[in-house]
């Protein structure tokens, strides 16, 4: 039994970093799939490279898709908005289903995992070998600008995951509901996204988000039209430096999608202790990364 760890990159070397040293012990193959187009359309330049990261080099497999996808809507009609989000979807989507065509080499009963690359589970939470489940999910703590900026009002459910003979594509993997639904609910033999025999790993991992510092965060968003909400804020990288250092966000993950209160509820972040829910190698490399630690913890 192995382990394919997938995910894409736009340009997070820091959290790629603690990514593969925190999963290296589990893992036998990294696929880490790039594009030649950010979310938006624009041209943009291949970051990665697995010199970088000379320890996992021989783990690492680096794949390049040069292409849009076949279906890219128009953006020149009244649908504009509309039409943007959804060919940025789309190239989503290419990029996470490259990877699975990357995992040649896992047999049938190898596990593929799916994580965007700052979503990071504990593999420490599950015996793979006494598994009866068909699909995996990890519930994972959120947090945001630091390694322990804590959201504490919900738990993130990122990185999924099944033996490769039971995954379609990786964006079916990665819509699939985190509700283990009761056997007798009929619609679970049809749906692609609702299952009864699935598993979900408490104390599943760590969503360490928007790692980066105001310009490079900016840089990020700009080109991320799938979460056009931070247009209504006209952010600038002022107004992001402002976030990160007053430790809040804009975003109430609690909201429908189509409520008004979703943007600009601010929503104050807590400053956790190092020493408690994080990963063992963090815990032993606060001094690598102590820029990316909030050490206000000790005030409260």
């Amino acid at each position: 039994m192995r382990i394919f760890d997938c995910t894409t990159y736009f340009n997070e070397p820091l959290v790629m970093d603690v990514r593969f040293n925190i999963l290296n012990e589990h893992v036998t193959k990294f696929i880490i799939v790039e594009s030649t187009y950010s979310h938006s359309g624009a041209k943009k330049k291949i970051n990665f490279d697995k010199n970088l990261y000379p320890q996992f080099k021989d783990k690492i497999e680096h794949i390049i898709v040069d292409k849009e996808p076949e279906n890219i809507l128009d953006t020149d009609n009244a649908n504009i908005d509309i039409n943007k989000r959804t060919n940025s979807i789309l190239r989503i989507s290419l990029q996470r289903n490259e990877a699975l065509k990357a995992c040649k080499e896992a047999s049938e009963e190898d596990y593929i995992f799916y994580s965007d690359n700052d979503e990071i589970p504990n593999f420490n939470e599950i015996n793979f070998y006494k598994n009866k489940s068909k699909f995996i999910i990890f519930e994972q703590k959120l947090f945001y600008y630091k390694f322990n900026l804590l959201n504490d009002r919900i738990f993130w459910y990122g990185t999924k995951g099944a033996k490769k003979k039971y995954i379609k594509s990786i964006s079916d993997l990665r819509h699939i509901k985190p509700k283990k639904y009761p056997f007798w609910r009929i619609d679970t033999l049809f749906s692609k996204n609702k299952f009864s025999n699935l598993k979900i790993i408490k104390n599943g991992g760590w969503h360490f988000t928007q790692l980066k510092k105001p310009e490079d965060l900016f840089e990020k968003i700009k080109n991320d039209e799938h979460h056009n909400e931070f247009d209504k804020l006209d952010m600038n990288i002022d107004y992001i430096k402002n976030m990160i250092d007053g430790k809040f966000i804009e975003y109430d993950h609690l909201s429908d999608s189509t409520s008004t209160s979703k943007i600009g509820n601010r929503f104050k972040l807590k400053s956790i202790d190092i020493n408690s829910n994080m990963p063992t190698y963090l815990k032993k490399n606060i001094k690598k990364y102590e820029d990316w630690f909030d050490f206000d913890f000790k005030n409260t």
